[in-house]
């Protein structure tokens, strides 16, 4: 039979273990988004600084540089208005940034805060355990 202290132990287990499995969904949509969606994207953003810049090396330089330069990309569409006073996004690529682009890198962006908040709650909560 379980008891409660069993139940206790794999509520916690579970509490600390999802935040893990959130933010892997997240890294695993960014690199689909890198390496299904990449075109698209530059394609949607041709007239932008970023892409001008960067664009022939974006989602071919590793694991670690994709998933850097999508995050930049997400923030650049999540967060228009700074990077549109910087320079880096152009207002027109803004405005017709593909809504089903901007969908999944919402998604994203949710999913590893999400994962990050629910982590540092989790070890508030059991600090204080």
């Amino acid at each position: 039979m379980t008891t409660n202290e069993s139940w206790n132990a794999w509520l916690e287990i579970w509490l600390l273990a999802s935040p893990f499995l959130l933010g892997l969904t997240g890294l695993a949509l960014s690199l689909y988004l890198t390496h299904r969606h990449m075109d698209a994207i530059k394609e949607a953003l041709k007239n932008s600084r970023y892409i001008y810049l960067w664009g022939d090396s974006l989602g071919k330089r590793g694991l670690i540089w994709s998933l850097l330069e999508m995050s930049q990309i997400a923030g650049m569409i999540l967060m228009p208005k700074l990077h549109i006073r910087h320079g880096k996004l152009d207002p027109v690529d803004f405005e017709n940034f593909p809504p089903y682009l901007k969908r999944l890198l919402i998604i994203t962006t949710t999913l590893i805060f999400t994962a990050l908040i629910w982590l540092a709650v989790a070890h508030i909560l059991a600090k204080f355990r």
